[in-house]
Formats: structure tokens, sequence, C-alpha cells
């Protein structure tokens, strides 16, 4: 597996299916006009070709976002308390991707824990097996957000977010 910068967040886009798709009409639609007029327009070769290459790319962006997930989730095995530079260290996966997975680890449930507000390490993070139920906190009123998840932040001298690791 081969990462490149920023690939986890920037890898799949529906907008690319999407244009799959319209590249698979243009050549479907090819064949079928040229084969009633004057039998088959091989131009509809070259859209069918698109199609299939911009199809393939984004089924193996989705399949090397799982094993992205599984990499950082290893890391998380191996040191429950590692923070997200030495995650990216050790796996050469930028921070701002990292992040990203976490997140998207949490919100599946496979991964349980928090971030240290003061170094930004992880504390105490398990790596969940079964899909747990989800529970919402109420967050208080005039509560300050982390900027790159959201979550409410409970002490004002926090320097890291609790949940994502983020740098406040």
């Amino acid at each position: 597996m081969k990462y490149k910068r920023n690939q986890y967040t920037e890898g799949f886009s529906i907008c690319a299916l999407l244009i799959a798709g319209i590249f698979y009409y243009w050549g479907i639609n090819a064949f079928m006009d040229g084969f009633w007029r004057f039998g088959i327009n091989w131009m509809g070769f070259l859209w069918i070709g698109i199609g299939t290459a911009i199809l393939v790319s984004q089924i193996a962006a989705l399949v090397n976002r799982s094993k992205l997930k599984n990499v950082v989730l290893y890391e998380f095995k191996q040191n429950p308390n590692i923070s997200i530079e030495e995650i990216s260290n050790n796996t050469g996966i930028s921070v701002r991707d990292i992040k990203a997975i976490i997140l998207d680890l949490k919100a599946s449930g496979r991964l349980r824990g928090n971030f240290s507000a003061d170094t930004g390490s992880a504390k105490e993070m398990q790596v969940i097996k079964e899909e747990p139920p989800i529970a919402q906190k109420i967050p208080p009123e005039g509560a300050k957000f982390c900027p790159s998840c959201g979550t409410p932040i409970e002490r004002s001298e926090a320097a890291f977010c609790a949940y994502c690791g983020s740098k406040l």
C-alpha cells in the first residue's frame, strides 16, 4: 500500500462516480447511435474506457481507506497512549488524515477513548470489536467547541481536544 499526501481526506468522491456514469452513458449512446446508422462507432470504447478508469480509481480509494483505518487501529493496539504525531511518524500518514481516520473510527464505534488536554497524547484508547450504542452528550450553554471535530471543550485551559487530539 502506497500512501499519498491527504489521500484519506481527498481520495473518494461521489462527483467522480457521477462523472464515470456520464462517460458510460456517452459510450453506450455512441454504440447505439452508431449501430443504427452505419455500424459500430468506435468512439464509444474511448468513453467507456475513461468511465471504467474513473470507477476503478474510486473503488481503489475505498479499499485503501479501510487499510488506512486498520493501520491506525493497529498503532492504538500496540500503544494505547500514543499521540497523533507519533502515529504520523511511525506510519507516514499525514496528521490531517490521521485526525479524520480517528474521527471516523470513533463515529463507527471501533475506537473509544480520549486525548490528554495538556499533552495531546491518547489516554486509555480501546479498540472495540462490536458496535456500542450511540450516546449523545448535551453540551453546556456557552461552551467552547473544538474547531476540528466540534466537541465541547470542558476545561478552559486545555491545549488539546480530548476527543480528536487536535491542538486548540
